[in-house]
């Protein structure tokens, strides 16, 4: 599959086409309103929005009573989210930054959400981001986060609406390698996405080396019955397959 390797270059290349204002893709249904719900409640809360991108999830945590700085290292992400925040001002800020340095203050925020953001770190650069979320919580905060399935990419072979082009490569002895692959809009164009692929121990001890005591919740996310009955053709393919799992952690 032809493209860049680099996320920010992958993302400045095709911020254009992830524009929108209600769900269009796989995972605007099977995943980010369900990370909204591990959220909530959401009033007063201060709210990071880490690879923010075109602005998406932080408009949805705004518009559920959050303050939301919103951060992602595609400038053309960002230029896109600052022309949404203008043509219908809701008052986030936006910025271009390396979610493991940048730094708005210890102890500074009450939540960190990081949507399909881990799948594009490897496994040290995640570790850094972590540790940086643990560090600029308050006590009592809490990070979402949410990543393809770690076993999802190894159960299906490459086919719309989503896969990841693993090849013959295993779980074990794939981690921290980069894989290409696409996420399907219902109205059957496709997105580019990457996976660097990280165990599932990867991600909890990131987590306790980062500082995090409490144990987390962790969310399997599939398609539903509902997402079958409202497009059965889209949605179908993927009955009954592991697609992403959102995780929520208490700085304690």
């Amino acid at each position: 599959m032809n493209m860049p390797t680099d996320p920010r270059a992958l993302y400045d290349q095709t911020a254009a086409n992830w524009s929108r204002a209600q769900p269009s893709s796989l995972s605007d249904y099977t995943a980010r309103p369900q990370v909204m719900a591990l959220c909530e409640p959401l009033q007063g809360k201060s709210v990071l929005d880490l690879g923010c991108g075109e602005g998406y999830c932080s408009r949805m945590l705004r518009q559920r009573g959050a303050e939301v700085v919103g951060l992602d290292l595609s400038e053309r992400m960002i230029a896109l989210a600052r022309e949404a925040e203008r043509a219908e001002p809701l008052g986030i800020r936006y910025d271009t930054a390396d979610a493991a340095s940048v730094d708005l203050g210890e102890a500074s925020v009450d939540l960190v959400v990081a949507v399909f953001l881990f799948n594009y770190l490897g496994v040290e650069p995640m570790r850094r981001t972590m540790a940086n979320v643990h560090r600029m919580l308050r006590p009592g905060g809490s990070f979402v986060f949410a990543v393809p399935h770690p076993a999802f990419a190894f159960m299906r072979e490459p086919a719309p609406p989503f896969y990841f082009d693993v090849g013959s490569a295993g779980y074990f002895s794939a981690r921290d390698t980069t894989f290409g692959g696409r996420i399907w809009k219902r109205d059957g164009s496709a997105l580019d996405v990457q996976l660097v692929h990280k165990t599932f121990a990867d991600y909890f001890d990131g987590l306790r080396a980062a500082g995090f005591a409490a144990m987390p919740v962790i969310t399997e996310l599939a398609v539903t019955p509902a997402m079958v009955d409202l497009d059965e053709a889209f949605f179908g393919p993927l009955v009954d397959l592991p697609l992403h799992m959102a995780v929520k952690v208490v700085r304690t």
